[in-house]
């Protein structure tokens, strides 16, 4: 099998995960707004089922891409949809990731995290490991 077809089949289904995972986290930040926390829990299984299947698809879209960057160039450019593919996907990824933070700073001003999952505070500190090095060197 030619691997450039499968590359977008698998970047489709992937991107289509991912839609998945924004829409779970932008109805999850919606229920924590209004303070209802009856679903929460539903979140929580949701995600936990969709993970899985996001870490497998993630680890599919790695192996294409090693096969990907060993295609000639000339082949390559027969495939156009695959780069805007790979960066619709990462901007959606960007954007579930920022909404989960958001989500878990509603979760941390609610009380509803235990202490032993709480973020070290140097998370919040974005230069933290640029000043380590700069202090190392």
């Amino acid at each position: 099998m030619n691997p450039p077809p499968q590359i977008v089949e698998d970047l489709t289904s992937h991107f289509a995960l991912t839609e998945e995972l924004l829409q779970l986290a932008e109805r999850e930040g919606q229920a924590l707004r209004r303070a209802d926390s009856s679903s929460l829990f539903e979140f929580y299984q949701t995600r936990k089922a969709l993970l899985p299947r996001f870490t497998r698809s993630l680890e599919t879209l790695r192996q294409h891409r090693v096969k990907w960057q060993k295609l000639p160039l000339d082949e390559r450019a027969q495939f156009p949809q695959i780069p805007v593919l790979l960066r619709r996907s990462q901007d959606l990824t960007m954007k579930v990731i920022v909404l989960d933070r958001e989500n878990e700073q509603l979760l941390l001003r609610r009380g509803l995290v235990p202490p032993r999952e709480i973020p070290s505070v140097n998370r919040q500190r974005p230069h933290f490991v640029a000043n380590l090095y700069k202090r190392q060197g």
